[in-house]
């Protein structure tokens, strides 16, 4: 099967079955395109959920078209984009029909009540593997912390944050490169050969 089909029926899995959508759905990709087929690696796959959150768009939308596009190209991003919007869509058409007749039935509302859980849950458990992957420690945990502060405590938009965490990334490697520069200049220096002294020097300096 090549690999454009392969794109289209995994991400048409994965958004067929995935409740909550968005970021509930990462647990599937990384299970489909890390651990089962092998197309990305870990590290990679979670730097890829970095930039795909931090884009505009669908962020489903975006995580297909990145993976379809380093696996098979153009028209493998094609594919994957479609497997991952069809049956959303259609499963939205189905429920728009019936939703609005049936909403306020104590099942339906039980049902959702059911769900709300389960999808925090989805939502929590790739966000630990993310933790993890990203080699968060007691000294760098204030990043995280931070960013949620400023997110749901000062009501700032999370693309201003984004924005200055890049800004505050690249001062820092700057300021790395340059104390690395530094250092490589410090060890090519030549030092000066030490003269060595003469004995009414040595002597001079005993009786000192």
């Amino acid at each position: 099967m090549k690999k454009p089909l392969q794109l289209f029926f995994t991400f048409f899995k994965i958004g067929a079955f995935t409740l909550g959508g968005g970021y509930a759905m990462l647990s599937m990709v990384e299970k489909a395109v890390v651990d089962q087929k092998k197309w990305i690696p870990n590290d990679e796959f979670w730097d890829m959920i970095a930039v795909v959150q931090s884009l505009p768009g669908v962020f489903a939308v975006n995580t297909a078209l990145y993976v379809g596009h380093r696996v098979a190209g153009r028209s493998g991003a094609f594919a994957a984009m479609l497997g991952a919007i069809i049956p959303s869509i259609t499963i939205i058409l189905l429920l728009a029909t019936v939703f609005r007749e049936y909403r306020d039935q104590p099942v339906v509302e039980r049902i959702f009540k059911g769900i709300r859980p389960c999808v925090v849950a989805l939502i929590l458990a790739p966000s630990l593997r993310m933790i993890k992957s990203a080699k968060v420690t007691w000294k760098t945990a204030i990043i995280p912390i931070a960013t949620v502060l400023l997110i749901w405590w000062c009501k700032i938009s999370p693309a201003y944050v984004i924005l200055a965490a890049i800004a505050g990334s690249l001062i820092y490697a700057l300021i790395l490169s340059r104390r690395e520069t530094a250092r490589l200049r410090d060890c090519e220096t030549p030092r000066s050969p030490e003269v060595p002294k003469s004995r009414s020097q040595k002597g001079k300096e005993a009786e000192s």
